[in-house]
């Protein structure tokens, strides 16, 4: 009778293998039985094209909406004077949007271009052009990318007011990766061109 050497089976099974889940630790995501853990996301919405509030809110909705995405903030909305526009562009309504999820960056992308999609977002070579929607990744987590289709965090967060304001009326304390602080940030560039518009609200609906 051929009797196994007690460590032939030390690459699948055994206290050394490094890819077995901790059993004492509580997966967040135990009612699909995967490991996938819970990141917080910050997206930044913007619209100067169109029905702008209403297109705002449809992407709230639509983010909502989203399958392992929960919305746990919404910011007030703030009118911008574009930043390195083409001349005549309007004025850009700006919110923050946090949120939960399990998905992946790369889901969570995809899935944000979907909802500029829907709202007849044209992507043009035209640098920061008029748009009827941007719904921007500012950080995932603590994710870091440098792929030419998702940077993470974002590269240019940090010197955009119309981001680092309405993300710290929620969150002041809040950090973007590598970079400090977003209350030290906001400090730096300062908030010339944006005016809080408390006439206009976005809600979860």
């Amino acid at each position: 009778v051929h009797r196994r050497h007690a460590d032939d089976d030390q690459d699948t099974r055994g206290p050394f293998v490094t890819e077995t889940p901790n059993p004492h630790i509580i997966d967040a995501d135990t009612l699909t039985g995967e490991m996938r853990p819970i990141r917080r996301a910050v997206l930044s919405l913007g619209s100067n094209l169109g029905e702008r509030l209403a297109t705002l809110q449809g992407a709230v909705n639509a983010i909502a909406d989203t399958p392992d995405v929960w919305v746990t903030g919404i910011s007030p909305v703030y009118e911008t004077e574009p930043v390195d526009s083409p001349a005549g562009s309007e004025p850009f309504l700006n919110a923050v949007v946090l949120l939960d999820t399990t998905l992946a960056a790369n889901r969570l992308l995809d899935r944000a271009q979907a909802i500029e999609d829907a709202f007849d977002r044209e992507r043009t070579e035209v640098r920061n052009a008029p748009r009827t929607l941007d719904v921007d990744l500012i950080v995932v987590g603590d994710r870091r990318s440098h792929e030419a289709h998702l940077e993470l965090p974002h590269p240019r967060a940090a010197e955009r007011a119309f981001v680092l304001k309405p993300w710290f009326d929620l969150e002041p304390d809040a950090v973007i990766p590598d970079h400090g602080p977003i209350a030290d940030l906001l400090a730096g560039v300062g908030v010339d061109g944006l005016t809080l518009r408390e006439d206009l609200t976005l809600e979860l609906e």
